[in-house]
């Protein structure tokens, strides 16, 4: 793999956001040889803020002065579009593009790109490590933990990248062309950035726009995709496909590749999960046997439907990660025997109404957490018994053992964001484990 570093040697550029994803920008930029500015909303200076030489402006000087004049600017994915600091950026006059085509620009490598509204992390470890047993140097990057930034620049010998690819990223792209793009599911969410259900569809689209006919798309068979020029293979666990599930068998075109139960993820959105993968490997025409092989192996994400401990003969489950309601209900409809669920955290903009009839049927109490505890009630208040632990999350903990009975799963599964309890939804989960584990 070689950097072509030159588009970048000498250029001014402006770096909007100085959290993981910025601060690997500004790592690529600075190896590229560009003089490079920083910006960010926080008023508290980050430890490695010059690390790279980069002079660093706050958002409480009004930047506009120092945005004007640079060649380019590149925005990280958590910088909201409706800031102050975006919004000068806008009015600076200044090209923007995002991370994930900042490094696009200068690397040769082709890229798996993986989207959708739940499963991305998932199918992302997956596709890297089947690819991986079929002999294909590659990483997991992206929105998954690794920059693709940092990807290229720390993995010398990679063959091909492999990138878990969220909306926030794809909506400054100008060329980035995933040579497989793969399209899992969609479902409401992020509505605390997105005007509407279909602005926020639309954005995650983008991943398809540079495609041409030599490319793929993996696009799920129950989703309609008038818009993909690309060569397409589908799956499904509900409908007919390329790659599906029938009898607990993922199948190739009615050909047994290997059974479920072989694996460690249970339930049909962990089947399609590992059939899109399936469909990725394919696509670059590499054999199924050996990516049935590390679908076998494949230990499940912490912070996804984690099984932690088993007390009183109450199995506690960590689904930290449902941060939407699809999420949740897949998480609900997985667990065994009665349910006591722990909902709730950050508002944004979600409507707990569609899960009220299935929250009637499999969960006999809900602690409720955080922002939404209201709201959740009101809209299953009358259904199931609802208990609120505010903002203690050691409480919510307490509550819901006292409600479970022998059988029972205690599921945190929230179906929103964690910021306004913890710092994000692994510090939620690993609170979750500890707590529990503190149990008597």
């Amino acid at each position: 793999m070689s950097l072509r570093s030159e588009i970048y040697r000498g250029k001014r550029v402006g770096v909007l956001g100085l959290g993981k994803s910025g601060r690997a920008a500004v790592r690529l930029l600075a190896h590229c040889g560009a003089q490079i500015r920083g910006f960010d909303e926080s008023a508290s200076a980050h430890a490695s803020d010059g690390a790279h030489g980069e002079e660093v402006f706050r958002a409480a000087a009004d930047p506009l002065d120092a945005l004007r004049g640079l060649d380019l600017l590149v925005t990280s994915p958590g910088l909201d579009p409706r800031t102050p600091l975006f919004q000068a950026a806008l009015a600076s006059g200044v090209p923007i593009i995002g991370e994930i085509e900042l490094a696009w620009s200068v690397s040769d490598l082709p890229v798996v790109g993986i989207t959708g509204t739940n499963g991305k992390s998932t199918t992302t470890e997956l596709t890297a490590a089947a690819l991986s047993a079929c002999g294909v140097r590659t990483v997991a990057a992206g929105n998954i933990g690794v920059p693709y930034s940092d990807a290229i620049l720390d993995h010398a010998e990679l063959d091909l990248v492999t990138l878990e690819i969220s909306s926030f990223q794809v909506e400054h792209i100008r060329s980035f062309r995933p040579r497989v793009a793969a399209w899992l599911n969609f479902a409401p969410d992020h509505l605390d950035r997105y005007a509407s259900q279909e602005e926020y569809r639309d954005a995650k689209l983008h991943i398809f726009d540079h495609q041409t006919p030599d490319d793929f798309a993996v696009v799920n068979a129950a989703d309609d995709f008038v818009c993909v020029r690309s060569r397409r293979s589908t799956f499904s666990a509900r409908c007919a496909a390329d790659f599906t599930l029938a009898d607990g068998l993922l199948l190739h075109h009615g050909q047994p590749i290997l059974r479920q139960d072989e694996t460690q993820l249970p339930g049909p959105h962990n089947a399609e999960n590992m059939l899109a993968c399936l469909a990725i490997v394919a696509a670059l025409g590499n054999p199924l046997e050996r990516a049935a092989g590390a679908l076998r192996a494949y230990a499940p994400l912490r912070h996804r439907c984690e099984f932690i401990r088993e007390r009183n003969g109450v199995r506690y489950v960590n689904d930290s990660k449902a941060t939407n309601l699809d999420s949740m209900e897949k998480a609900i409809l997985a667990q065994p025997g009665g349910i006591v669920l722990i909902a709730g955290g950050k508002n944004k903009g979600i409507d707990y109404t569609p899960l009220r009839e299935l929250v009637a049927q499999r969960v006999h109490h809900v602690v409720l957490i955080g922002e939404l505890s209201e709201h959740i009630e009101q809209v299953w208040g009358s259904a199931v018994p609802c208990l609120h632990a505010a903002r203690s999350f050691a409480r919510a903990i307490e509550l819901a053992a006292e409600q479970a009975r022998p059988g029972d799963t205690v599921l945190l599964s929230p179906g929103t964001s964690s910021f306004d309890m913890f710092r994000d939804y692994a510090d939620r989960g690993d609170q979750f484990r500890d707590l529990v584990q503190r149990l008597a």
